[in-house]
């Protein structure tokens, strides 16, 4: 089973390029993050001629997360952190199978001390609080979406540039470690330790031509599915495409 993450910036805009990615890669569950779509607009029945499912859950402009699938969905679906009051669209979680699928738009939190960073560390404390509970109830969860948080300087083009700025600051890498803690693992880690890969590049300086990107699009896997990984990687081909995402798929591989 292929399971992927997309940040596809504007599903309106991008499906295209989601369409054409599917066809290729031939991904069995999807994970999309800022569709930016309500959800009377969310384009189902087009995946469905693709061969997908879809639950979604989105607001017009901004946001909005979706999950897509190749096999059935069980008739659970959460859209909401539980017990955190939020009107962003950020968060979704299914089953499929056996395994949990947790979809995460992290918040982005504009400036190191800005009144949406200290909003951001909120929002991941409630997000650790629920991913403990469900690592209880599915053990064979995954965890995915845009973190937007590079893990450690091999995630970051330029390290000194970045240090404790927004994306890459400490308390940000130690909320994300605190997820970690709870028995999830950074799948690409788990095949590649180099520095140098990334996951999104800003439109401006031709900065996706020099790399001069970050890695802050993951896939997380609990101790259970740790076991089963037999590979993983980022898709730097859409990246390339006319308009694209400023971010590019990634992926894992569960045997």
């Amino acid at each position: 089973m292929k399971i992927a993450s997309w940040n596809v910036n504007s599903l309106n805009v991008r499906m295209p390029h989601l369409a054409q990615w599917l066809r290729d890669a031939q991904p069995d569950i999807v994970a999309l993050q800022e569709t930016k779509l309500d959800d009377e607009r969310f384009p189902d029945s087009e995946l469905a001629s693709l061969g997908y499912r879809s639950v979604f859950c989105g607001q017009k402009t901004y946001n909005g997360v979706a999950l897509l699938s190749r096999v059935p969905f069980a008739s659970e679906c959460i859209t909401a952190i539980p017990d955190f009051d939020d009107p962003q669209k950020r968060v979704l979680a299914a089953t499929v199978g056996d395994i949990r699928i947790v979809d995460l738009y992290v918040v982005n939190g504009e400036s190191v001390g800005s009144a949406k960073f200290e909003y951001k560390l909120r929002w991941l404390d409630a997000v650790r609080e629920w991913l403990r509970a469900d690592l209880v109830r599915f053990p064979n969860l995954v965890v995915l979406g845009d973190f937007n948080i590079a893990p450690d300087d091999r995630d970051v083009h330029d390290p000194k540039r970045w240090r404790e700025k927004i994306l890459c600051s400490t308390p940000e890498r130690d909320a994300l470690r605190s997820l970690l803690a709870l028995g999830l693992h950074d799948s690409f880690r788990l095949f590649n330790d180099e520095a140098g890969h990334h996951s999104w590049w800003d439109y401006r300086l031709q900065a996706f031509q020099r790399n001069w990107g970050l890695r802050i699009d993951l896939v997380l896997l609990s101790d259970a599915l740790k076991a089963r990984a037999t590979a993983a990687g980022i898709d730097t081909v859409p990246r390339g495409w006319e308009r694209p995402s400023d971010h590019t798929p990634v992926w894992v591989q569960i045997d």
